[in-house]
């Protein structure tokens, strides 16, 4: 393919470069001089381990271009890759001003340079945006600067996942490879483009492609502040937190693994919130200070607030909540932020029915039963085995329970509306009218 690439810096040098060694014909774009010269002469305009070799090469064998001028670039071009720059604003906001120009380059160019022979060309982003981007933002421009007769834009976001100092290496080896866009004809186009890598192209809805990079993004600031504030507070007992890091991403079926990162209710139980707790007192008697883990116990109390300001806003006082205990599959009741959510829906005058599959009140001992009767002293009355009881007359289920019989009860009696607090309620459930997810 012909392939536009705007915006030479580490993310556009490092695309165009590795297109071009694939065989791609490719031209990038930059207002940068001190950008575009550099590759015209043959070697990388930024300093990325390989990148100058790869340049070479690609000048060379005359797959490789760079230039201030759109045009020559958008000549007959199938595909447009935009590498721009977004800083934040002082608000701390995207700045989406390149992006704009970028693409406003690209409809104007296409007025006055040959057409691919498809009449089809692909308008990609690969810089990061906030959701919303190419159906808003991209989609003004291009209505101000629609296309010439006999062309057709497309357009998607395919995020990148490159490191500098490892560009290359990203590049031939990405954990993913994402686009999201509505035209099926460029979900093809970038299919062939991206097809040297030899990882399936996963086509997706535009903005979960535009949200995954900075979910990605987050997650890892996240972790690097974990890591320091467990160093933070395990040197004050003489321990070695590389050590401890080190045994700790061994672990692939919890630690480092997708069982946590799953949007849904509140944690609970008898381990996590103690236990993040205790490693906050420890941080309090030696003056440190842990501001994730802090956090981390003020947005969980967020999520359960969250849910009772929803049903709050909604109209009706009748409320069923189907699942009671921490995890589903356990009588756990300890710190369950189902019970803390019951608490408050009872404290706020609404009355509540309880199912539960597993939870017996005549079979909880201990510290599970102690928990249970500070929190809900009444448990015995509002709680019923059989679903179909709690949601009868119900206004709004709230849902954690997963079992056969709560979600064939919803299904046969749906009230006038159902929180999931799951998400694995199934297909059936989730096109009840009403419905709706605690975290999408």
């Amino acid at each position: 393919m012909k392939v536009a690439v705007f915006g030479l810096g580490y993310v556009g040098s490092v695309t165009a470069a590795c297109l071009a060694a694939a065989g791609h014909d490719v031209w990038g774009v930059d207002v940068d001089t001190a950008k575009v010269g550099p590759i015209t002469e043959g070697h990388s305009p930024v300093v990325e381990p390989g990148l100058d070799d790869l340049v070479a090469e690609g000048v060379t064998g005359g797959r490789l271009h760079a230039t201030t001028d759109p045009r020559l670039a958008l000549d007959r071009a199938d595909v447009s890759l935009i590498c721009v720059g977004t800083p934040s604003t002082a608000a701390g906001s995207t700045d989406l001003t390149y992006i704009k120009r970028a693409v406003r380059d690209i409809a104007e160019a296409a007025h006055v340079v040959v057409p691919p022979e498809s009449g089809f060309h692909s308008i990609v982003i690969r810089s990061t945006v906030p959701p919303g981007t190419v159906d808003e933002v991209v989609a003004q421009v291009l209505a101000d600067v629609p296309p010439p007769a006999g062309l057709t834009f497309g357009t998607a976001m395919c995020p990148e996942f490159l490191r500098e100092g490892s560009g290359l290496a990203d590049f031939y080896a990405p954990p993913f490879v994402v686009v999201g866009t509505q035209f099926p004809v460029v979900g093809t186009q970038l299919t062939d483009l991206f097809g040297f890598l030899g990882q399936e192209v996963q086509v997706v809805d535009v903005r979960t492609a535009e949200a995954l990079k900075y979910a990605c993004n987050a997650f890892h600031a996240t972790k690097v502040s974990f890591a320091n504030e467990m160093g933070r507070i395990f040197r004050n007992y003489g321990v070695d937190s590389r050590e401890v890091m080190r045994l700790f991403v061994q672990d692939t079926s919890l630690n480092i693994s997708p069982y946590y990162l799953k949007p849904g209710f509140a944690f609970g139980g008898s381990c996590l919130p103690k236990d993040l707790r205790s490693v906050l007192h420890l941080a309090r008697m030696n003056d440190t200070e842990l501001p994730l883990l802090a956090g981390t116990l003020a947005t969980n109390e967020r999520s359960v607030s969250d849910v009772v300001d929803r049903v709050i806003a909604g109209p009706g006082r009748e409320v069923a909540l189907l699942g009671l205990s921490f995890k589903v599959s356990t009588d756990d009741l300890r710190e369950s932020p189902n019970v803390e959510l019951a608490e408050r829906l009872i404290g706020k005058g609404y009355n509540l029915r309880i199912y539960d599959a597993i939870v017996n009140p005549s079979r909880l001992v201990g510290a599970n039963l102690r928990h249970v009767e500070s929190k809900l002293p009444h448990l015995q009355r509002v709680l019923t085995d059989d679903p179909a009881a709690a949601l009868a007359g119900a206004d709004v289920a709230l849902v954690s329970a997963t079992d056969t019989a709560a979600v064939q009860a919803l299904l046969a009696t749906p009230p006038a509306r159902t929180i999931d607090l799951s998400g694995h309620l199934g297909d059936d459930v989730e096109a009840l009218p009403g419905y709706e997810g605690v975290a999408w």
